[in-house]
């Protein structure tokens, strides 16, 4: 049963509204799982709104290392996916919460919409 947010939401104010006598009548109507719109009712937001549960680094900690990406690279020094690895290391290690992963460097510059990884070519051969 294919849905999105927007039929949840309206779902979910129709049943505010009085509109509907039960979950699953107003489910049925705007075409949204029952048990998520009981979710929803609940309290439990949407999965693009919560932070990951093994997620390590805080929002903070990654604002801090996409500025320190972006002043290296401003300076001609752009940094290497080992650095940015060990930038994360040096945040965590502060807070004695273990190091980030293998693919972390990789998987924080593809979901960081300023950063993006560029190989250098010589123009002379």
């Amino acid at each position: 049963m294919p849905s999105n947010e927007a039929d949840l939401l309206l779902a979910l104010e129709a049943l505010m509204r009085g509109q509907f006598r039960s979950v699953r009548e107003a489910a049925s109507v705007y075409n949204v799982p029952a048990s998520t719109l009981r979710s929803r009712i609940a309290g439990t937001r949407a999965r693009p709104d919560c932070q990951p549960n093994l997620k390590k680094l805080t929002e903070i900690e990654e604002e801090v290392i996409v500025g320190f990406v972006l002043e290296l690279d401003s300076r001609g020094f752009p940094p290497s996916l080992n650095i940015i690895r060990e930038m994360g290391n040096k945040l965590l290690a502060a807070r004695g919460a273990g190091e980030v992963g293998k693919l972390w460097p990789h998987n924080f510059v593809k979901r960081t919409e300023s950063l993006t990884t560029r190989f250098n070519q010589p123009y002379d051969y």
